[in-house]
């Protein structure tokens, strides 16, 4: 079969060309042949390249279903899922293209629901098509006429509660010559949560329409949890090899600034579209966007991926980790030369000044309180101490079988209560950094303290507020 602009026409002998004929204007001429059903994958995947050099019938079946996840450690939240996850199912097909599109809203979900896919050229990008009540399929079809990466959300009224609730992913259409060969590819999206609970609080978490309104998000994410990228989710590559993430933005009200610290971005496809950036640092991904970065990695560590605006990254969530492995290559990246103590303002303590703490309700368990525990360490000491414990050579110590930690409790509870300066030794390596004074409560302090013990191979201390309290 020949498409051209999504009209068949028997006969016709021109295959991928510009044809002016057709009313005047050009338009691009397809050769189809076959038919396959789609490979969705899950984030951070992606499906495999397409290597056919034809368009085809691709059948896309998607399911919607509604159901209580994660949305931190100890945080549960209702997410309004494409596939079962935030976000959803990555979906790759080609230029010219024609998909029949099946989406299925699952039979124990409470609400109707539809899609809009921003690679769709026709009405609600589908989403008139495709109001779907549970327990009910649906089904359109459209020809892929323009290559590019795409956003596809909900667009059942209210719009935002549906996108604000998970309901969004990525579309590749790719151009019919493809996409130049890279080593890996990942699948990441940005998304805000409005919860009526505060950040890390535990428990379950409704959403919260009056904070969405104000656009005052309580999480803002990658891949819709908090850690969804790091530790042993990180996203993984060797040294010498070229990676391509695609990089999406649900929204609903956020722009993005991505950025990845310790790369620049080699190749930024500006927007998802044909538009090529080079040697760009951060790039800007607006609601209901997204981009494609390309770099090559070139020296072996932890690469940090972050929203620039860093207050989303470092205290609601946006964070995620690339972690590369191989040999040093010390011409690019030499690691530390030299240290020594640099006090030109003094030798004071910094204390942040923030608000006073709220203390949260008192932990009910030592197992609730290494819960809460965990997200205090994510939440304040995890950039320096690492999400291992391990620290950071020659800067920050390791906190993973420390001797420092495990002779004295009391001692603990003072240097996170107070800070910390001066030359320290912890499993017989010299430090000599700074830790601020954090300004925790009791009940947080117990909490970190007791996490900290209990992991990484350290002696299970429990720690109560009760004992902060006596060093306090």
């Amino acid at each position: 079969m020949i498409i051209i602009s999504g009209l068949s026409l028997s006969g016709c002998q021109n295959h991928n060309r510009t044809d002016p004929s057709v009313e005047g204007m050009k338009v691009k001429v397809y050769k189809r042949e076959g038919s396959e059903i789609a490979t969705l994958t899950a984030p951070p995947n992606v499906p495999e390249p397409i290597n056919r050099d034809h368009a085809t019938t691709v059948t896309v079946e998607l399911e919607i279903i509604e159901k209580t996840m994660a949305i931190a450690e100890g945080v549960e939240y209702t997410f309004w899922t494409f596939g079962g996850t935030v976000p959803g199912s990555f979906i790759r097909i080609r230029e010219g293209d024609l998909v029949e599109f099946h989406l299925k809203n699952h039979p124990d979900n409470k609400l109707p629901h539809n899609i809009d896919l921003h690679s769709v050229n026709g009405p609600g990008g589908g989403a008139t098509s495709t109001f779907t009540a549970p327990g009910h399929e649906t089904t359109f079809s459209f020809t892929a006429l323009n290559p590019g990466t795409y956003v596809y959300h909900c667009a059942t009224a209210p719009v935002g509660m549906h996108i604000g609730n998970g309901m969004y992913g990525l579309i590749l259409v790719e151009p019919e010559n493809g996409l130049p060969e890279v080593d890996r590819e990942y699948y990441v999206m940005q998304g805000e949560f409005y919860t009526k609970g505060t950040f890390g609080q535990p428990g379950f978490h409704p959403f919260s329409m009056e904070k969405a309104l104000k656009e005052e998000a309580e999480y803002v994410l990658f891949n819709g949890t908090v850690g969804s990228l790091t530790e042993e989710h990180s996203l993984k590559a060797e040294v010498g090899e070229t990676v391509r993430i695609y990089v999406g933005n649900g929204g609903p009200n956020y722009v993005s600034s991505f950025h990845i610290i310790g790369e620049i971005f080699d190749n930024v496809r500006v927007e998802g579209g044909d538009l090529l950036n080079h040697n760009v640092q951060t790039t800007l991904i607006p609601s209901g966007g997204a981009t494609v970065v390309e770099f090559k990695v070139e020296a072996p560590g932890n690469y940090i991926l972050v929203d620039h605006s860093v207050f989303r990254a470092f205290n609601k969530g946006a964070l995620g980790m690339l972690t590369v492995e191989g040999d040093e290559n010390k011409p690019i990246y030499s690691g530390q030369i030299n240290d020594q103590v640099y006090l030109p303002e003094g030798a004071a303590i910094a204390t942040p000044e923030t608000a006073e703490v709220v203390a949260p309700p008192a932990a009910d368990s030592r197992d609730q309180r290494i819960l809460r525990g965990k997200t205090v360490f994510a939440q304040n000491c995890q950039t320096c101490h690492q999400a291992n414990g391990q620290g950071i050579a020659s800067a920050f110590p390791p906190l993973a079988k420390s001797d420092y930690l495990n002779a004295e409790v009391n001692r603990s509870i003072r240097v996170v209560l107070n800070g910390l300066e001066g030359p320290v030794t912890v499993n017989g390596a010299l430090y000599n950094s700074l830790m601020p004074k954090l300004n925790l409560s009791d009940e947080q302090v117990a909490n970190v303290l007791t996490f900290v013990y209990d992991s990484w191979g350290n002696n299970g201390t429990e720690v109560t507020p009760q004992q902060v309290a006596a060093q306090r």
